[in-house]
């Protein structure tokens, strides 16, 4: 067990796809807590997630009490949650493996009970005044790599597509 990313009621299929594109990059476990806002079927989400839906170790709970008790209670000190209501920013915190990252829905975040219930446990990304959230692949993606940085990337290896910067030819450069 090392990453793993936790959507609680996912609405939008495109996020859930590009977060499913994410966790397949970075070897992580997806967790769905139902409802959803789609079918897990859906063209839109498949299509999102290109063709790595068969590298993806995905989880789906029927409710949070449900994923509490398949992770063991004993793991909840594990549990991180994402909110714009935390005051904490998620780079002021050590997060060791294995961990759990938490979303919340698109439309409203994670509920305020939960928020409240691991009050110790929540983080947020900064940004700008006025900007009521960024979008939800984003940030999962933002908390996700930084996470694998904190860790030195373990199980993850430089592929042989990087370029070598020194042997562009001049017409190669934009």
């Amino acid at each position: 067990m090392a990453l793993n990313i936790v959507l609680l009621e996912p609405e939008i299929p495109q996020n859930t796809g590009n977060i499913a594109r994410t966790c397949a990059a970075l070897g992580a476990v997806l967790h769905l807590i139902k409802p959803l806002g789609f079918s897990i079927d859906q063209a839109s989400i498949r299509r999102a997630g290109l063709d790595y839906w068969d590298k993806l170790a995905l989880r789906v709970h029927d409710n949070f009490e449900d994923f509490l008790q398949s992770i063991g209670r004993e793991n909840t000190d594990k549990l991180w949650f994402f909110s714009t209501k935390s005051s904490k920013k998620y780079f002021e915190q050590k997060i060791d493996l294995p961990c759990f990252l938490v979303f919340g829905k698109e439309t409203a975040g994670l509920p305020i009970n939960l928020l409240e219930r691991f009050r110790s446990q929540t983080l947020r990304v900064p940004m700008g005044e006025n900007i009521r959230s960024l979008n939800l692949s984003n940030t999962v993606a933002i908390a996700a790599y930084d996470v694998m940085r904190q860790n030195n990337f373990p199980d993850l290896v430089e592929t042989s597509s990087v370029l070598d910067m020194h042997h562009l030819n001049a017409k190669d450069t934009l």
